[in-house]
């Protein structure tokens, strides 16, 4: 169905948005009438992206950014000013995870690069939008974290990452309060994306100890996504919000639950 047109007049912009997650996000945040900027190193598919969205009547640009480069935050911004006039919503989505490698094997220069686009991104990106955003009137960011920011989680760099983020995400909302900026994180458990293609067992093991039986879908995140920005969710900030169909906060005691009352196996 179509979405309401409830960011008239609103800037977002979104980082990692050429494909998966992203592109999911900034498709939404255009049907709900936002004048979109994609940002990405994928510059052939935001650009495709970009004018697909156009093509559908959205408002979208695409403009290279990679998060861990100071310039190009600054660079992204003064486009989205030059172009738009505004920035009302900081969309923090870029990620990279860092897969099969054990804490022992991993590099240090794989823990660092990990760490830079999932950590240092979104601090650099709150940073360069933050005034911006306040110029505007106030707004919202949205930082894209994991379950394995909220669980125990065996991925050391991934995890890791995602955790600090949360702590980030907190004390970004604390500080912004008083420029009507509101600073939450969603966290999704296990979406279909390039992110996790190749890794059929983790998919099929994370559905089976989530109690709604399946991962989430682009739809599910990018709604959750929506809502936070939106103004429906003003008095909403420094939140951890699951997208996870039950995995956090009832997993262990679904799979209890299945061994203790016979109801089918449990994960072997």
């Amino acid at each position: 169905g179509a979405v309401q047109q409830t960011f008239a007049n609103k800037t977002v912009l979104i980082t990692g948005g050429s494909r998966g997650q992203g592109a999911a996000e900034a498709r939404l945040f255009a049907q709900a009438g936002a004048r979109v900027v994609i940002g990405d190193v994928l510059d052939a598919e935001g650009g495709e992206l970009a004018r697909s969205i156009a093509q559908a009547g959205g408002q979208a640009e695409y403009r290279h950014l990679d998060v861990t480069s100071e310039r190009d935050w600054r660079d992204i911004v003064a486009f989205a000013m030059q172009t738009f006039g505004s920035l009302h919503v900081l969309v923090n989505n870029a990620g990279i995870s860092l897969r099969g490698v054990d804490l022992a094997g991993t590099a240090r220069a794989d823990w660092e690069r990990v760490l830079a686009v999932n950590l240092t991104g979104p601090f650099l990106g709150i940073q360069a939008c933050a005034p911006h955003i306040r110029a505007s009137g106030g707004g919202s960011i949205v930082n894209i974290g994991s379950t394995a920011g909220i669980n125990g989680h065996f991925a050391a760099a991934y995890s890791a990452s995602k955790w600090g983020l949360r702590g980030l995400t907190k004390a970004a909302a604390m500080e912004y309060a008083t420029w009507n900026i509101r600073v939450n994180a969603v966290h999704p458990s296990i979406v279909e994306t390039p992110m996790v293609a190749g890794a059929a067992n983790f998919v099929e093991a994370m559905e089976a100890m989530t109690p709604m039986g399946r991962g989430a879908s682009l739809a599910d995140v990018a709604n959750a996504v929506l809502f936070l920005a939106s103004e429906e969710a003003s008095f909403l900030t420094g939140l951890d919000l699951p997208v996870d169909g039950g995995f956090t906060e009832l997993g262990t005691y679904a799979q209890v639950r299945r061994r203790a009352t016979g109801q089918g196996q449990a994960l072997r």
